[in-house]
């Protein structure tokens, strides 16, 4: 091979090197320069929405029908009626203990009073006839008064032994033991054939028709609280169980706690029970303040948040905004700082935004 052929192939592999490396450093033809696609997500323009100034406070539920049942006399239990949990009517008979001592006693009284009943109205025959003897001069003014006096004595006995009888009577009816209103049986913790007394407890009985949530308010809420204001049973989870209003105030402090006393009528269908510990969420007043959807909020290490769109340059972003919870209301939180009324909250997607995230924003309503 010459020196020109040689001198020919290098300088055609050095244009080709050259071609090569122009062809690699230029961009395709069709590839544009994009941006990041845009999410669509669902906002919802906050408003402001009324929201209750309030404050909650532990309260016991309790019935104004509640009685603990206990005997008025001492005996063996020969009789149970009734179990734990049964609806019982006024006047039903709930149990009895042993009467047939007082049985014998009644029956003793009733004889002397028939013994006294017939001096009385052998006496009430003699004191004519002594007052007419008297008014026909056969028989001294000593004697009328003598027989004055045996018929006074006979009447007073006799009205004494019929007390006694009917005393007696009585004492036997509290051995038959009746529901005094109409509830709900308690706990039975005696037995037949046990003895009892009256510091005996034999059960007890509710009526849950006639609940009231006894509320203590702090004495410095003195001059705000007053019978009218609205109220919310809730329960740990705060979940309203019943709307009620104060219906009552205490005009006294409470020495022990500090607070006052407020009540207020809870409604049978809110299926509370006597001697139940609730939340009482006291409502002072309602004033107006943003609402979101209880859906748009998130936590991070314990922190709430939520995303807004943001209108950046002509294009929308998600912006995590930290925010301060109020109540809740219905299906909304009160916002009580982080945003205002005009802000987009963003509903949805919110799994897989990030703080600037570019979106599309669908308004909800």
């Amino acid at each position: 091979m010459n020196l020109s052929s040689t001198k020919y192939m290098l300088t055609a592999a050095v244009i080709g090197l050259a071609i090569s490396v122009t062809a690699c450093g230029r961009p395709p033809a069709n590839a544009a320069a994009q941006g990041p696609t845009a999410m669509p997500v669902q906002v919802e323009t906050v408003t402001l929405s009324p929201v209750p100034v309030s404050d909650s406070y532990v309260s016991t539920i309790k019935s104004r029908h509640s009685a603990t049942i206990q005997p008025q006399v001492s005996g063996n239990l020969t009789q149970i009626f009734v179990n734990s949990g049964d609806h019982v009517r006024v006047g039903q008979h709930m149990m009895e203990i042993d009467p047939r001592q007082q049985q014998a006693v009644v029956a003793q009284q009733k004889a002397t009073e028939q013994q006294k009943l017939a001096v009385y109205e052998f006496n009430q025959k003699d004191i004519v006839r002594q007052r007419a003897l008297f008014a026909s001069g056969i028989i001294s003014k000593t004697a009328e008064q003598q027989a004055e006096q045996s018929y006074n004595n006979a009447k007073a006995d006799y009205e004494s032994t019929v007390a006694a009888r009917k005393s007696a009577e009585q004492q036997l009816a509290y051995y038959h033991i009746l529901a005094p209103f109409n509830g709900i049986v308690g706990d039975v913790p005696v037995h037949v054939g046990d003895y009892v007394s009256p510091t005996t407890v034999l059960t007890t009985l509710d009526d849950n028709t006639g609940l009231e949530a006894y509320i203590y308010i702090p004495a410095e809420r003195s001059a705000a609280v007053r019978a009218g204001l609205s109220v919310n049973i809730t329960d740990g989870a705060d979940k309203v169980l019943d709307r009620t209003k104060i219906y009552f105030v205490s005009p006294q402090v409470d020495t022990q706690l500090q607070g006052i006393l407020a009540k207020a009528k809870v409604h049978a269908s809110s299926g509370l029970r006597n001697d139940q510990q609730v939340r009482a969420q006291v409502i002072w007043s309602t004033a107006p303040a943003p609402t979101v959807p209880v859906l748009a909020v998130t936590r991070v290490g314990g922190q709430t948040f939520v995303y807004v769109a943001k209108n950046k340059d002509g294009h929308f972003i998600a912006s995590q905004q930290p925010v301060a919870l109020g109540d809740a209301v219905g299906n909304s939180y009160a916002i009580q700082s982080g945003l205002k009324a005009g802000d987009q909250v963003i509903l949805s997607g919110l799994q897989f935004l990030v703080d600037g995230a570019p979106v599309q924003p669908i308004p909800t309503r």
